[in-house]
């Protein structure tokens, strides 16, 4: 966890200047190698615990929404005449510009292109922008992905690549993006989208969301891109349903806030 390092350091250093230092050399020395050790045992907790969070997401099934083009959901030829017209254009793929953003941006627009498969809607700019976003980002994590597996639906496998490449910030970043965009859709058409849910997939959703929050609250002290996310996704601890009739209500109630979770996230 390369950045709880840097943050950890600054952070001990912030409070050794508030309390003045040590004229005492060795008093120094000992103090600062405390501080460390402590330092280390928080860095440590907090993986720990992001460890087990990321596991648990691994045991979850994939929601019915990232597996549309498989035929868990089907439209009617009448259906397929309307396409949807709330889903996010590949162009807006140039409007990330920071790491975060573009991980981000990568999840959402890759649970969009999902659904525009379902929809029989060409998806060559989609790729296209999913292709650039990937090379830009650069992370040789992906290659844990089976192939074609989306990336947007993160994974144990996923999380532990990105670790091992001092990325697994940026897996939460992925995670919550992922989910907000399939909430998100879902709420445009429950009727057909719910329909592909049982109430083990409804129990999911709202499980992964006590997951993501979690991690994020915990990883927001140390990394100032996290903090945003957590924040954007905090209003969603509403949903926590165990049914597909829970989900369906609290969906419809939730409503604002998974539009301004969405917002805040791919802005």
């Amino acid at each position: 966890m390369k950045k709880l390092s840097i943050f950890a350091v600054a952070f001990a250093a912030m409070v050794f200047a508030a309390c003045g230092g040590n004229k005492s050399g060795n008093t120094v020395e000992t103090n600062d190698s405390i501080k460390s050790f402590e330092q280390e045992q928080i860095e440590a907790s907090i993986k720990m615990h992001v460890d087990s969070l990321a596991s648990e997401i691994g045991k979850l099934k994939q929601l019915p929404v990232m597996q549309a083009s498989n035929g868990t959901i089907k439209l009617t030829k009448e259906e397929l005449q309307v396409k949807p017209t709330y889903l996010l254009a590949p162009a807006v793929a140039e409007n990330a510009t920071t790491l975060a953003e573009k991980y981000r941006m990568l999840a959402a627009l890759q649970v969009d292109a999902q659904t525009a498969k379902l929809y029989e809607m060409p998806t060559d700019e989609y790729d296209k922008a999913i292709t650039k976003l990937a090379t830009d980002i650069n992370d040789p994590s992906f290659k844990a992905i089976e192939d074609d597996a989306p990336i947007a639906e993160a994974t144990e496998a996923l999380y532990n690549a990105m670790n091992e490449n001092g990325r697994i910030n940026y897996f939460w970043q992925i995670a919550a993006a992922s989910l907000v965009e399939q909430l998100y859709l879902v709420n445009q058409n429950t009727e057909k989208f719910l329909a592909a849910f049982d109430d083990e997939a409804a129990a999911n959703s709202t499980f992964r969301i006590v997951l993501i929050l979690d991690a994020l609250d915990r990883l927001s002290e140390y990394d100032p891109d996290i903090k945003p996310v957590a924040d954007a996704l905090a209003p969603l601890d509403v949903l926590n349903a165990t049914t597909v009739a829970e989900l369906k209500t609290q969906l419809t109630e939730a409503k604002d806030k998974i539009d301004a979770a969405r917002q805040s996230l791919m802005k």
